[in-house]
């Protein structure tokens, strides 16, 4: 119990600090450097702070290794070493990827193909290790898991976090409340350590929201939705339960059922009326968002409905089917112990 919380609270705590004190710091920076977007659901367009994920992803980085340092030097444990390193390597590569699709912007960006060839590439520190378990719903897949379904896996996860996004704090309270829940699972199946890693990404999510919620001071960029949605892939996969995760993905498979209706041109963010509330850009439903607006509309009185209520609206469903995924899966955690 003493080594648990030793190396899990320090690190934590690590995180959590160069987050909170990096992420002003790159507020400032890159607006000096240009690297900012116009908050369009803002009357005033103001421009904000881009790529905000680069504190994010510097504070769990930084907050694992500390994890492993405490582990090797002062526990002399080298459990699990080869999972994390790999585990780094991937989220650093993607990280990188989302970073200069940032860069870029998003109406230049990567290629539609570019951008998943690289994301599938970012696997191979997980491939090479022959990571997770072959077999699956009683199905041996020998070979096939690790060089297809792996890269597939990580790859699909990564480009569809990134469709649930656009809202002041959006993408950092999915990732907070989808790592939470997998770190609930990975408790519950024995994994402590990745339990551990889970929470590491949290933390750094939970400090970066408060400069992300509404009114935003700072955007999180590719570089943060890449690498959660890698992230919450690699974790189901070493943890093997893929099942539930998937369960938990249910809004993000929703979503990308309504991108690929609208040919993934159409764009979840909202038309803004002059007293500064949203409404539908479009007749059909073409995102999550807009069925929140839609749905929000409907039963507020005023019928006026704002950025951050489309926020709250999308969490709470997210809330709802994390809670029905314990309900159905929850029973067979133990199994994976």
């Amino acid at each position: 119990m003493e080594q648990k919380l030793i190396s899990y609270v320090f690190p934590l705590l690590l995180g959590f600090f160069i987050t909170l004190f990096f992420t002003p710091l790159w507020i400032r920076k890159a607006k000096k450097a240009g690297i900012s977007g116009r908050d369009i659901h803002k009357l005033s367009k103001q421009e904000v702070a881009e790529s905000g994920g680069v504190a994010v992803l510097f504070g769990f980085i930084v907050g694992v290794l500390f994890y492993v340092a405490i582990n090797t030097f002062y526990f002399h444990s080298m459990k699990n070493i080869v999972e994390i390193f790999a585990m780094i390597s991937s989220v650093l590569i993607i990280g990188f990827i989302g970073f200069i699709d940032d860069l870029l912007g998003w109406k230049i960006g990567l290629t539609k193909k570019m951008r998943l060839l690289l994301l599938a590439f970012a696997s191979i520190p997980l491939v090479v290790i022959n990571v997770g378990v072959s077999t699956m719903m009683g199905i041996e897949f020998g070979v096939i898991y690790p060089l297809i379904l792996v890269p597939i896996g990580i790859m699909g996860a990564s480009a569809t976090f990134n469709f649930i996004a656009g809202y002041n704090g959006l993408e950092a309270s999915q990732g907070i409340l989808i790592l939470s829940a997998l770190a609930i699972v990975s408790f519950l199946t024995g994994n402590g350590w990745l339990s551990f890693i889970c929470l590491a990404m949290v933390v750094c999510l939970a400090t970066f929201y408060v400069f992300n919620k509404y009114p935003a001071r700072v955007f999180p960029g590719d570089i943060l939705t890449y690498s959660v949605g890698a992230l919450i892939a690699i974790a189901s996969i070493l943890g093997n339960f893929e099942k539930i995760a998937v369960f938990f993905f249910t809004p993000y498979i929703i979503e990308t059922f309504l991108k690929i209706r609208g040919g993934l041109k159409k764009e979840s963010f909202a038309k803004v009326n002059s007293d500064g509330s949203l409404e539908m850009p479009y007749k059909k439903f073409y995102g999550l968002e807009h069925i929140a607006i839609y749905i929000l509309r409907k039963i507020k009185k005023d019928g006026k409905v704002y950025e951050n209520e489309v926020v709250f609206a999308i969490n709470l469903f997210q809330i709802a089917v994390i809670l029905i995924g314990f309900a159905l899966f929850g029973g067979g955690l133990n199994d994976l112990q």
